[in-house]
């Protein structure tokens, strides 16, 4: 049946009510059952997402879902980061009185996440916006802080805006060619005034932006996560831009050639690549400093997207580094969950002789993070600027390698203190450690070089 071509975003989504239902009725003790459900559910993803990316393509809804290899590795990077996520804030969801809320908010809008990636419907790729992004507002507004309750305003008044301007884009197109469907949309679209296609392009670009958190919609990402708990900053800076990098991806393939799309989305990526990187300089909070850093990071992200349909590269560099940047930033979010009261930088000072394995940890995020060998994302930063070089874009593989210069700086500064001698030399211990994030650091820290070290089969696999 082809509604069991969709079988991981139902049990995706299934498992987030049976999360909801279940922790209305399990004492609080005992709601430690609904996580291991969810984990459950997240192996089940994996495991059905690997069993139909070895068979061929194929659409679901009469076309209106693609099942091809873009959709298999959305899946599996989304479930796997959750896990890894669970791993991370598996103690502070335990101890929040929110616990199954939680589960259940981070599976509804990993759902979301799933249907953006496989979209090949406008109308579906509204429904796939607001099921990503609700439920993120109420994670970032989880912690009763003056700081969450900003972030999380910041976030539903951005993609409110945003989410206009989708449906608006949306709306527009339809009205130029009476489709939806993306193959009906590149017969048409050509034929249409190339004005009004521009206004629709922009409109749905600019609310995909959002959920990536690239310019022109990044302005709430450093401040959810600053202000969230471990668990929603670390989901909202990695897996709401899987599904919406390759949701932008799938629309570029059907844009027409007489518009100059290729350019406006070269300088969403060269704007956001360079304000992340100048604005993360000056953040002496780990976690802001993080949420400017994923800013840039759309950036890169967005090169391939540039010359989609140019270059044989694109999509197999894109879904690659995605996978790469899932574990990567996870890894340094986890540090900074491992080290709750640490919320300025030289507060690591020291962190090298009181706990090597998260200190070397943190080494291998953040280097990975700036494309340092032999991370996966120095293979996703070489492949994204072979793409742009191949694609005719060679300017922004420049580009790419100059803000790449420049983000070194600002995670040595982060880097550095943590092999500095401690200030307070009776202090033996240094700060207090939460282990199971120190444990998940350690752990996605090893799937960066991992990742990286098999760089070669798995790129033949996301071929």
């Amino acid at each position: 049946m082809r509604p069991l071509l969709l079988a991981p975003e139902m049990l995706l989504f299934g498992a987030g009510l049976v999360a909801l239902v279940a922790g209305s009725f399990l004492p609080r003790r005992r709601q430690w059952w609904v996580g291991v459900m969810s984990a459950t559910a997240q192996v089940g993803v994996i495991v059905l997402a690997a069993l139909q990316m070895a068979g061929p393509d194929q659409v679901a809804f009469e076309g209106a879902f693609s099942l091809d290899t873009a959709t298999g590795v959305a899946r599996i990077a989304c479930a796997g980061g959750l896990l890894l996520i669970w791993a991370v804030a598996g103690a502070e969801m335990r101890a929040s009185p929110r616990e199954s809320e939680t589960y259940a908010l981070l599976m509804f809008s990993a759902t979301g996440v799933l249907v953006l990636a496989g979209a090949d419907d406008l109308l579906l790729l509204v429904a796939g916006y607001f099921l990503a992004s609700i439920p993120l507002y109420g994670l970032v507004g989880l912690v009763r802080s003056a700081a969450a309750a900003e972030a999380a305003m910041k976030a539903y008044l951005m993609g409110a805006l945003f989410g206009i301007l989708l449906m608006l884009g949306v709306t527009i197109l339809y009205g130029l060619t009476g489709a939806t469907r993306y193959p009906q949309l590149a017969m048409t679209l050509g034929g249409a005034p190339s004005v009004a296609v521009a206004a629709g392009i922009v409109g749905v670009l600019a609310g995909l932006m959002f959920e990536a958190g690239g310019v022109p919609a990044h302005f709430w990402v450093p401040d959810a996560a600053q202000g969230a708990n471990a668990t929603a900053a670390t989901f909202l800076t990695t897996v709401p831009k899987i599904g919406a990098l390759v949701a932008l991806y799938r629309l570029a393939t059907v844009l027409p050639d007489n518009l100059a799309w290729p350019v406006l989305i070269a300088v969403f990526a060269c704007a956001s690549m360079t304000l992340g990187n100048l604005a993360a300089y000056w953040q002496h909070d780990p976690r802001r400093l993080l949420g400017w850093s994923t800013v840039s990071q759309v950036g890169y992200l967005l090169v391939p997207i540039t010359v989609a349909g140019g270059s044989e590269l694109a999509l197999p560099s894109l879904l690659f580094y995605l996978g790469g940047y899932t574990v990567t930033n996870i890894a340094a979010f986890a540090v900074t969950a491992a080290l709750p009261g640490c919320r300025d930088l030289d507060a690591y000072r020291g962190l090298a002789r009181t706990h090597p394995w998260l200190a070397g940890a943190l080494v291998v995020a953040l280097l990975g993070l700036v494309g340092t060998p032999p991370t996966a994302v120095f293979i996703g930063k070489v492949t994204t600027a072979a793409a742009a070089w191949d694609g005719g874009y060679a300017w922004l593989a420049v580009v790419v390698f100059v803000n790449t210069l420049v983000s070194l700086f600002y995670y040595l500064r982060w880097i550095v203190p943590a092999f500095r001698r401690p200030e307070q030399t009776g202090d033996a211990d240094g700060p207090t450690v939460s282990p199971w994030p120190e444990r998940a650091a350690v752990l996605a820290a090893a799937l960066s070089l991992a990742i990286g070290i098999t760089a070669g089969p798995l790129w033949q696999l996301v071929s």
